[in-house]
């Protein structure tokens, strides 16, 4: 029985590897094992060893059992009042009687002699029951009016009992069988209390489990409904808000095609120039992404937009594409190459396979560096019609290639301020699956540069009829489609005049802060905050204000702001934000940062005039204030205040004597300690800065100091 009981444990402690209580029971039934093994074979003079050493095992056990008890019960039942002796007193009260058991039956060679002992470990059984109705008592706190304190109590005194007999049935000679029955009797019984209790408990785990599965099921439930009730309002809230988005792009055609029309009307009278091309590129870039997204919203919706049930001569459709991007191409530097099969027919809108060409090849247009080629390729192998765009511009990276075909995904670029709102892609990629076509893109920068763009469609037999209705497509001219170069202002920098740095990488914004800020300030220009920082950092370059935009490649404008605010060399520069992105946050943000001001984009240009005068006046007032006090508070500290003469000239013209100055060193110290720069000191006196700074540091080594406030302090102090 004992022997499937351990089995049964063992296989429970498998099971439930976390349960340290199974690994108690394993050891209890473990000891029984043995105990009952060694006790029943031993002593045996059949079997090999002396009689001694076999009386001794098994005398042994019958001491180390029981042993175990005081250790069982405080941990299986909690007693923490046995501590004592689970860890001290079986060594003391069995352990040690145990050996002078054994030396006793040793030295005198008689077992009689030696079980007079045994009445150590009977004492001790009677301290342990004592010891253990008070553990009893402190773990229920006295009170055994409870079953489950009545029924531990009686378990564990029926326990142990028997083990108080044990010493009197070897004593007297009763037998084994008594002897075992009575001992494994009680531990046995020891053994079920415990595993009583512990079914209590896995019956409450059980239930609460039951409990929380109940509560879990009524929980998913609700949440299901309170997700669904929110899916179904945020649904609703997106597809008003397509609406809008929708409605505006539709009402802002009308106006966008009446101020081009007439914007083409004033040009065809007056005449082009430069600002008006600017327009006029701005226009066209706004009408593109309006389009796009009414288009693309159309699309999704499943709406149709293009009749594909005409026959279209793809190959003419290209070749006029292609013509009209052919001039500005030239006009940029850009080598436009291709190769179209002829009468290659389609079935499909000859407005659809048009805004396929088109929004193509402008991005290999758009993306190509100076000098770079695109290539155009369409054929027919029978099977397929295979049209391909290649270009050798910036790549786009192997994880970017799913995304660039999702709306208003962008693709971080260099050339940032040719990108529109990522919408020519989807748009493509649509098309092309109405069509049943197949789009693929082959692009890897860390190989080599460059990006080829394939679209193949299914070739469909076409009856003459087909073939003799097949029409083309003349989409107009293409305008400019946004690439604009850095034409700068050439100007001389005046020493006059303060110095701003404008950080943007649209380039036609760059062109005209710097066109605009040039007639009163110095104006140098960065494309994004990597460039900036390094003009910032070359010596000799004061800056006055930074002007910068937020949206940008490598080194953002907040990221821009936080290294200059950290650097102690560049914080005092004043910081103004100039950008699109407007939001409470992102103005909360950008004023932590430091930043004296934010100005949204679209602006009025003399509303950004009017801050950085306001600005930059405001710094100069704000550095002599700060260069003034700091005299008065050197003078104050070093106790001239009280000392010097009441003129403050004579005070300083007799320093000027004391040290010897010359008269230009003189004037120069005079100047110095009014807070005047060295270049302005320059202007002043007619002379260069380099002279003046030689002047200052011979005035340096006269007085005896190394820096400016030193030597206010001890001229004008």
């Amino acid at each position: 029985m004992e022997t499937v009981i351990f089995f049964c444990l063992l296989i429970y402690k498998f099971a439930r590897p976390d349960d340290k209580t199974a690994v108690l029971d394993l050891w209890l039934i473990f000891l029984l094992l043995v105990y009952n093994i060694s006790g029943g074979l031993l002593p045996d003079p059949n079997l090999p060893g002396s009689v001694f050493i076999q009386e001794i095992i098994a005398y042994g056990t019958g001491f180390i059992t029981p042993s175990y008890f005081p250790y069982y019960v405080y941990k299986g039942f909690g007693l923490k009042k046995m501590r004592f002796h689970a860890f001290r007193g079986v060594y003391i009260c069995l352990v040690f009687p145990y050996v002078l058991f054994v030396i006793a039956y040793g030295v005198s060679g008689k077992m009689s002699i030696a079980q007079n002992l045994l009445i150590l470990p009977v004492l001790y059984a009677v301290w342990v029951i004592n010891s253990l109705v008070g553990a009893l008592k402190y773990k229920y706190s006295g009170n055994f009016s409870t079953s489950e304190s009545k029924e531990e109590l009686i378990g564990l005194l029926l326990s142990l009992t028997p083990w108080v007999g044990l010493p009197v049935i070897v004593y007297f000679d009763l037998g084994q069988v008594i002897e075992a029955s009575v001992t494994n009797t009680g531990f046995l019984l020891l053994l079920s209390l415990h595993l009583k209790n512990h079914i209590s408990l896995f019956r409450k785990e059980h239930q609460r489990l039951i409990q929380s599965e109940t509560q879990l099921r009524n929980w998913n439930s609700t949440l299901q409904e309170e997700v669904e009730r929110r899916t179904h309002e945020l649904i609703k809230i997106t597809e008003q808000r397509t609406n809008t988005l929708v409605n505006l792009a539709h009402e802002t055609k009308t106006p966008l095609t009446l101020i081009d029309n007439y914007l083409e009307e004033y040009i065809a009278k007056n005449g082009n120039e430069e600002e008006l091309s600017i327009v006029k590129r701005s226009l066209w870039k706004i009408t593109t992404d309006i389009s796009n997204i009414f288009d693309l919203e159309r699309l999704n919706r499943g709406m149709f937009l293009f009749n594909h049930n005409q026959v279209t001569n793809f190959s003419e459709v290209t070749n006029d594409c292609l013509a009209l991007f052919g001039p500005y191409c030239q006009k940029i530097g850009i080598s436009l190459h291709s190769s179209v099969q002829k009468d290659i027919l389609i079935k499909a809108d000859p407005v659809a396979i048009s805004r396929i060409l088109t929004n193509l090849v402008e991005n290999a247009i758009k993306f190509s560096v100076n000098g770079g080629t695109v290539e155009v390729l369409l054929e027919n192998d029978g099977n397929k019609i295979r049209l391909s765009i290649k270009d050798l511009g910036i790549g786009i990276p192997l994880e970017m290639h799913k995304k660039v075909f999702e709306p208003y995904f962008q693709l971080n670029s260099p050339k940032a301020s040719t990108q529109g709102m990522g919408l020519g892609l989807p748009m493509v990629k649509k098309i092309v699956q109405e069509l049943n076509g197949e789009i693929s893109l082959n692009s890897d920068p860390r190989r080599e540069r460059g990006t080829l763009i394939a679209v193949s469609f299914r070739h469909h037999p076409l009856s003459i009829k087909d073939k003799l209705s097949a029409v083309s497509f003349q989409g107009g001219k293409i305008r400019d489609i946004g690439i604009e170069k850095l034409n700068l202002k050439k100007i001389v920098h005046d020493e006059r005049k303060k110095t701003i740095l404008v950080v943007e990488d649209n380039v036609s914004m760059v062109n005209y802060l710097q066109r605009k800020l040039s007639d009163k300030y110095n104006v140098t220009v960065a494309l994004n905050g990597n460039d900036a920082l390094h003009i910032v950092r070359v010596p000799g370059s004061p800056f006055d204000l930074i002007i910068s935009d937020i949206m940008m490649d490598k080194l953002d404008g907040l990221n821009l702001a936080r290294v200059i605010s950290e650097d102690a060399d560049l914080a005092h520069i004043p910081f103004l934000f100039l950008s699109a992105k407007t939001t409470a946050a992102e103005k909360l943000q950008g004023l932590k940062l430091g930043a004296i001001g934010f100005i949204p984009k679209p602006f009025s240009i003399q509303e950004l005039m009017q801050q950085v005068d306001s600005i930059i006046t405001h710094s100069e007032k704000q550095r002599k204030a700060i260069l003034s006090k700091a005299i008065d508070h050197l003078s104050i500290m070093n106790g001239h205040s009280e000392n010097k003469p009441t003129n403050g000239t004579d005070y300083f013209e007799a320093n000027c004597k004391l040290y010897k100055l010359t008269a230009r060193e003189k004037a120069i110290a005079k100047l110095v300690c009014e807070g005047y720069k060295y270049k302005e000191i320059g202007e002043k006196l007619f002379i260069a800065e380099r002279t003046v700074t030689k002047h200052v540091q011979n005035i340096f080594e006269k007085v005896d100091v190394s820096n400016k406030i030193e030597l206010i302090n001890k001229l004008a102090g």
